[in-house]
């Protein structure tokens, strides 16, 4: 029991410490939205986050052939600075590259990419930090739909550092490998419906109070895991916890996907392979989390013994602590 304590305590411990850093250096990737207005005529805007200096902001630049309409608009925004142009391609763009230039050094910034044509198709990439080029796709396939949001969802959900903590809390609870199985199965089943629910615009629910929301739902676990295991719902029957705020959650992923935006001629397709790679990114982390468990259980196993009421009052106020920093600044966002 002891060294269970020892491995779930250093598995959150680190997850908090990692929050925290991420909270405290957040960077926004650059933005880049291209639109086939009509044929062979597109617009181009991209946002250029406020991490970057104004005097690196970066230029998105077309094919030679394209021809530039007049001068950028410029104008802020409250996550950065907006510039748009029009532009007249007289071969179109299908198959051609466009680029990323940086005035001064590379900012290290991911790119995320956004193209719509004309007739309703919609293109997204997520681009490393060292990727400065990116071809503009030809129609979309369901091969190609389907690889590209299920690598977009495991990317989102491997980022939600909140979403990853309260599976963990979740996994704390549970215990047993029966009780993870069931418990995990009710979340996924449960964020699931909502996700899809809300991508289809059949329940929508404002952002702000989602998020808040979901920061609630894990101070709620770090309290109980303060309390220890008692006669108490959530210790009795996890997955009844898991299933609620499951519900709450999958509203979450499904602003995260609202904001990437789904493709129009496979919009099937890609809302079920985003929540497949949701689901594919969860299970990759619970069975890191479990394995580190394991070799941390071996490396402490010889440890002298420590007061388990400490260590677990210790984690849920860590867990809580960062929850709570997140509900504050989340609600100041209503």
């Amino acid at each position: 029991m002891i060294c269970s304590l020892y491995k779930r305590l250093s598995v959150l411990a680190a997850l908090v410490v990692i929050s925290a850093s991420a909270v405290a250096h957040e960077s926004r990737p650059l933005y880049i939205e291209l639109e086939e207005t009509l044929p062979q005529q597109y617009q181009l805007q991209w946002k250029t986050p406020l991490s970057i200096p104004y005097f690196n902001t970066p230029s998105v630049e077309l094919p030679k052939d394209c021809t530039a309409q007049g001068q950028p608009a410029e104008f802020g925004s409250p996550d950065g600075v907006v510039r748009r142009l029009r532009y007249q391609c007289a071969k179109g763009l299908a198959g051609k590259a466009i680029d990323i230039a940086y005035p001064g050094p590379n900012p290290s910034v991911s790119s995320l990419v956004r193209y719509n044509t004309a007739s309703g198709q919609r293109h997204i990439a997520v681009l490393s930090p060292e990727t400065t080029s990116w071809t503009v796709p030809a129609t979309e396939t369901v091969s190609g739909v389907a690889r590209q949001y299920a690598l977009l969802g495991i990317g989102h959900i491997w980022a939600g550092i909140d979403h990853l903590l309260f599976v963990v809390c979740l996994l704390w609870v549970a215990g047993t490998w029966r009780r993870i199985l069931i418990t995990i199965s009710g979340f996924t089943l449960a964020h699931s419906i909502t996700l899809i629910l809300s991508a289809l615009q059949i329940v929508r629910l404002p952002v702000a109070p989602v998020e808040a929301a979901i920061a609630l739902s894990i101070v709620f676990l770090a309290t109980e895991i303060a309390r220890g295991p008692r006669q108490s719902l959530t210790w009795r029957y996890p997955i009844a916890v898991s299933t609620s705020f499951g519900l709450l959650h999958g509203f979450g992923f499904a602003a995260a996907l609202e904001e990437i935006g789904l493709p129009q001629t496979e919009l099937a397709t890609g809302l079920l392979f985003f929540n497949v790679g949701v689901e594919i990114g969860q299970v990759l982390f619970a069975a890191g989390v479990i394995a580190v468990m394991r070799l941390i259980e071996r490396f402490v196993a010889r440890s002298r013994a420590v007061n388990e009421g400490a260590l677990r009052t210790v984690a849920g106020y860590l867990v809580g602590t960062l929850a709570v920093f997140w509900l504050i600044q989340r609600g100041a966002a209503f």
